[in-house]
C-alpha cells in the first residue's frame, strides 16, 4: 500500500482527496515541484526546494511550512512507503476557494512514486516535433500542463518523443524539459529566457562551463536544426540526446560525444550526491 501527504496527514493514497472546490480543480490554479530520492536520500533537494517557493510566490501562494517541516514531511512519506529510489512531487494548490475563483489557504500535497524507466531512450536518442507556444509565467512550476496534453496526439502523429516550443522562430523548452545544443565549434548553449529553469539545467551547466563555451541565449529554430548535437534535461531523463527535429536529423543523427561525455559527468555528480 502507497500513502500520500495531505497537509499533515499521511493517508493510503486511495483515500487522499480534496474538495471539489479547491481551485486546482476549479480553475488549474497551483504551483508544483518533482524530485527524485536514489537510495533511500534526496537528489539536489535544495535546488528543488528552492524552485518550490518561488514558483508559489510568483502565483501568490504563501507556503505554510518551513524547510525542515517540508523535509520532515518528505522523510515520514519515505519511511512508510519503503520505496529508495523514487519521484516525489510536491503539489501546492489555491485552495478551497468560497467562489471558485479567489485565492484562499493553499493545500499542500506530497506523493510518492517508482522512478519510470527510460526504455533504452538514453543510448538511441529521441525525436521531437516542435509546435508555436508560449507557457503562460513560464518561471513558475505550474500545474497547467493544458497545451502539453493536448499536444499528445500531435506528437504520435509527427512520430516523435516530445513537443518542444517556440515562438516567433525563437525556441524555448519542452513540457517538462530544457533543451540544450552543441554547435559546430562545441558552444554549448540553452534558451536562457521564456523557460522554466530545471534543476538539471542548471547542474549540467555548471558541468559544460567546465570544459566548453557555454551561453543562455536566444536559439532560432535555424540554430537548432544546424546543430552538431542536442539534447533535453530533466530530473527524471537527466540528459537525453536528441538526434532528430521535426523529421530532420541533428548531426550525424546519433547521440554525441559531447552529450555522451556530460551524461556521464551528470551521472557522476548524481552518484556523489545520492
Amino acid at each position: 500500500m502507497m500513502y500520500t501527504i495531505v497537509n499533515n496527514e499521511l493517508l493510503p493514497a486511495e483515500q487522499a482527496t480534496l474538495r471539489v472546490n479547491d481551485l486546482s480543480i476549479q480553475r488549474g490554479y497551483g504551483i508544483f515541484d518533482f524530485f527524485k530520492t536514489l537510495h533511500g536520500r534526496p537528489v539536489f533537494l535544495e535546488d528543488h526546494l528552492d524552485r518550490f517557493y518561488q514558483s508559489a510566490a510568483i502565483l501568490q501562494l504563501p507556503v505554510h511550512y518551513t524547510r525542515d517541516a517540508l523535509k520532515g514531511l518528505f522523510r515520514q512519506l519515505m519511511e512508510r512507503n519503503h520505496l529508495p529510489d523514487s519521484g516525489i512531487r510536491i503539489t501546492l494548490t489555491g485552495g478551497y476557494s468560497t467562489d471558485g475563483y479567489t485565492l484562499a489557504t493553499p493545500n499542500l500535497v506530497i506523493t510518492q512514486q517508482p522512478l519510470p524507466a527510460n526504455q533504452g531512450l538514453h543510448a538511441t536518442g529521441i525525436h521531437l516535433a516542435t509546435y508555436a507556444h508560449q507557457r503562460q509565467l513560464p518561471a513558475a512550476k505550474s500545474i497547467d500542463y493544458l497545451m502539453a496534453v493536448w499536444l499528445q496526439s500531435f506528437v504520435q502523429q509527427q512520430q516523435a518523443h516530445d513537443v518542444l516550443y517556440h515562438q516567433h522562430n525563437v525556441i524555448s523548452e519542452c513540457p517538462r524539459s530544457n533543451v540544450f545544443i552543441v554547435t559546430a565549434d562545441d558552444k554549448v548553449i540553452t534558451p536562457g529566457h521564456h523557460i522554466l529553469k530545471g534543476v538539471i539545467r542548471k547542474q549540467v551547466l555548471a558541468l559544460a562551463a567546465s570544459r566548453f563555451t557555454t551561453e543562455e541565449k536566444s536559439i532560432t529554430l535555424q540554430d537548432l536544426y544546424q546543430a552538431k548535437e542536442v539534447f533535453i534535461t530533466s530530473t527524471t531523463k537527466n540528459i537525453l540526446p536528441v538526434v532528430k527535429v521535426d523529421g530532420q536529423p541533428i548531426g550525424t543523427g546519433v547521440p554525441g560525444t559531447i552529450t555522451s561525455l556530460l551524461a556521464e559527468d551528470l551521472r557522476k555528480v548524481i552518484a556523489t550526491t545520492s
